[in-house]
């Protein structure tokens, strides 16, 4: 693996380019922000599998050895961390004038978008895909190319820096206190499938059913 560090950059590289430009416009052409995640994602775990001959056995793996627990581990996960974002929501809009504005700001991303395709999309691809691209090969090929704490504090910082286009520092922030969340349960289950469990149940709990609003 270290003599191919192609293999860790190329895959980052175009993370970069095909999320940046997402959070900026959100949309281009036929395309919203949904359609446009999606997709990218789908692209990324596509490109994934074709360069990292380990992925897809580990995935399998994972799927085969006590996923009832691993599911389990998500969602209590996933409520952890929405709980420390429900505090962090009250205490950002007492402290700072920008906080609320910010986070009004985050839903616009759903614009017209019906409240089943975001959570078909959410549930289907965006919250398991991210998973499967940013943790279960981002974080881990570069945990064992960079050491385990540069690899996922490397994977946590790119998370969050592909959000810096929204120009929107809540926005910013929430990426980064996740990237480093599901980045340390990936450490510590070594399972994709707990992460993508926690970052989808989270995302259909903030993004539709229980919203800072």
């Amino acid at each position: 693996m270290r003599k191919r560090p192609v293999l860790d950059l190329l895959p980052a590289a175009a993370a970069v380019l095909l999320f940046t430009p997402l959070f900026i416009f959100r949309g281009i052409g036929p395309l919203d922000f949904w359609w446009w995640m999606s997709g990218a994602l789908v692209l990324l775990i596509g490109a994934g599998a074709a360069l990292d001959p380990d992925y897809c056995p580990l995935l399998r793996t994972d799927f085969r050895n006590g996923p009832g627990r691993k599911v389990l581990m998500g969602a209590a996960s996933a409520a952890v961390l929405y709980a420390v974002f429900y505090f962090a929501n009250a205490a950002s809009r007492a402290l700072f004038s920008f906080a609320a504005g910010g986070i009004s700001d985050v839903y616009g991303f759903r614009g017209e978008a019906s409240f089943l395709r975001v959570g078909l999309l959410l549930a289907l691809i965006i919250g398991p895909g991210e998973e499967l691209f940013w943790r279960g090969f981002l974080q881990r090929r570069w945990e064992k190319r960079f050491g385990r704490n540069r690899g996922l504090a490397a994977a946590a910082a790119l998370y969050a820096a592909v959000h810096l286009g929204s120009g929107n520092p809540m926005l910013i922030l929430a990426a980064a206190v996740c990237g480093v969340f599901w980045g340390v349960l990936y450490r510590k289950t070594g399972s994709v499938i707990a992460c993508a469990v926690s970052h989808t149940l989270w995302d259909l709990a903030v993004f539709l059913f229980f919203p800072f609003t």
